[in-house]
């Protein structure tokens, strides 16, 4: 099987912005005051993510998913924004120091069509292919070439981000069953 970083995807789909280029609206700056700060990265904290979380979803979308938020973070229970929200909107990722140039400063959506990209990938590849979000947070299946091929296979194996976070640059991955 082979695993490709869904950063690597997005970008060859165009689907990563100079973040000089977005202008985020006022809707934007304001929600990110309401974002919370993970250590492992930007996500929709800044006013670039967020305002291509506001174009990718749309904003009644957003605004659901911040009523359904409201509603749960009172108990402990977090997510529930981005799986109202969905549109892969927690695969959007912020400019930081650790990506490769010019990319440290692009704001960069999901893959799109994550899955119809791992069905022809497959064809050319002739293996099974995998678009995978992993990060120091957790990991996230994006796109599966077959539905054969287990979620919790996929994350169990990248449940370690071997793919990397900072220096390491991995941007794909092949995984073999061993006997």
């Amino acid at each position: 099987m082979l695993f490709i970083s869904e950063k690597i995807v997005a970008i060859s789909q165009g689907r990563a912005y100079p973040i000089k280029e977005i202008k985020p609206s006022f809707l934007a700056k304001f929600l990110v005051k309401f974002v919370y700060k993970s250590p492992y990265g930007i996500g929709l904290r800044s006013p670039w993510t967020m305002e291509l979380a506001i174009r990718e979803a749309g904003i009644l979308r957003i605004i659901a998913g911040i009523i359904a938020a409201a509603f749960t973070k009172p108990f402990g229970i977090r997510g529930v924004f981005y799986k109202v929200v969905g549109k892969n909107i927690n695969a959007i990722d912020g400019p930081c120091s650790y990506t490769l140039p010019p990319y440290n400063e692009y704001a960069k959506l999901g893959p799109y069509k994550p899955n119809e990209v791992a069905q022809k990938l497959k064809l050319i590849t002739n293996c099974d292919i995998v678009i995978i979000d992993a990060n120091d947070l957790g990991v996230n299946v994006l796109g599966k070439s077959s539905k054969e091929i287990e979620d919790s296979f996929c994350k169990k194996v990248f449940r370690d981000n071997p793919l990397g976070q900072s220096k390491e640059q991995t941007p794909l991955a092949i995984i073999r069953k061993v006997n």
